[in-house]
């Protein structure tokens, strides 16, 4: 099948299956708006697919499986999104709670990210070997069982201090240049 042909294929394939799409997509999404935009991104998919691969045995059915893989990542980026912005709202609470409105200018002022690594990996809230492991390992790029060797220790020692200090900056608040003196694990 030439291109053309394809295209007049496709476009023959919208005019029947379209309505059908956008009314199933809206009963999923409850949102007119969206159903279009959803059922018209499958439509693209459908323009630069289908003239490789050919037309589906049921377009219809493959429009509306697009149309719903392509909602379902948009549903999961927005609660993604929606994560963050909670996080983010959270670390603002504390810092403001903490009455350190220069914190922030302080975290604003870092921009490179190997920068706010060291910091992270050298934070003083970790005990000296666990920031050597942590540094040596995030920043050395050295092995669990080459930093053993280093230290003379077992490499499930090792191991167990990367783990521990990565953990560490996990509960700390996760903007590394600068922690609040309190755990966010209180806050929970």
């Amino acid at each position: 099948m030439t291109s053309s042909a394809t295209h007049r294929a496709i476009d023959a394939v919208w005019r029947i299956e379209s309505a059908r799409l956008i009314a199933g997509l809206t009963r999923i999404v409850r949102d007119v708006a969206v159903a279009e935009d959803l059922a018209q991104d499958a439509l693209v998919a459908a323009l630069e697919q289908w003239p490789e691969s050919g037309i589906p045995e049921n377009p219809g059915a493959w429009l509306m499986a697009t149309a719903k893989r392509r909602g379902i990542d948009a549903l999961r980026r927005r609660v993604v999104l929606e994560r963050k912005r909670e996080l983010i709202g959270r670390e603002l609470e504390i810092l403001q709670q903490l009455d350190q409105p220069d914190l922030a200018a302080q975290v604003e002022d870092v921009q490179d990210d190997v920068l706010r690594l060291i910091f992270m990996t050298c934070h003083p809230v970790l005990s000296r070997e666990a920031r050597v492991a942590l540094t040596l390992r995030l920043l050395g790029c050295l092995s669990t069982p080459e930093i053993a060797r280093a230290f003379l220790v077992s490499e499930g020692t090792v191991a167990q201090r990367i783990v521990r200090a990565k953990r560490t900056c996990r509960l700390r608040s996760p903007v590394a240049t600068s922690w609040p003196s309190v755990s966010l694990r209180s806050s929970r």
